[in-house]
């Protein structure tokens, strides 16, 4: 049975194995980043902190990009998807950033939760083809692949990461605290 805290996260399980583990963690981190951009319009997800041009709706924009980079195109060897198929990264290594303020709260919404949800399809498929010792299908340079198990943890320090900078952007924009 998942417990769900008073924010609507599901408490990653106290004693499961290692994948129900990753993946409860990785679940804890994506619901605390829909919890601190929840409610909010453009203007609350443009908003700034200092002299960082960071935003919530930037967060939400760089992490849809994040599970679709990691989960579609190195563990499955996907070519690029809409909206990052169109992007110019060479020009613009931080389109995902900025070009969410183009978007609105529920186009940034949609695109993060879509991609969430085809994220945990193709985690499950990698799961069921080789487990958490499942190669990527995209290589570095030295021909060495990152794992399944790589990829998850990867994935959680990503959220851990950035879940610290939406504490701040929320604060700042309506004075809402927590964790």
């Amino acid at each position: 049975m998942t417990t769900v805290d008073e924010q609507g996260r599901p408490e990653p399980p106290l004693a499961a194995d290692e994948t129900g583990t990753l993946l409860g963690f990785l679940d804890y981190q994506r619901a605390t980043l829909d919890w601190k951009c929840s409610r909010l319009d453009a203007a609350a997800l443009a908003a700034t902190v200092g002299a960082s041009s960071m935003t919530l709706g930037g967060l939400l924009k760089h992490l849809a990009y994040v599970e679709d980079h990691w989960c579609s195109r190195w563990l499955h060897g996907h070519a690029a998807a809409p909206p990052w198929d169109a992007v110019d990264w060479a020009a613009d290594r931080d389109w995902d950033w900025h070009s969410a303020a183009r978007d609105s709260p529920d186009q940034l919404r949609a695109l993060w939760r879509d991609t969430v949800e085809r994220a945990r399809a193709l985690v499950g498929e990698a799961l069921a083809d080789g487990g958490l010792d499942r190669l990527a299908e995209r290589r570095w340079p030295d021909g060495r692949s990152p794992s399944l198990r790589w990829i998850l943890v990867h994935l959680i320090e990503e959220y851990a990461r950035h879940n610290g900078h939406a504490d701040l952007l929320r604060e700042s924009v309506d004075g809402s605290t927590g964790e």
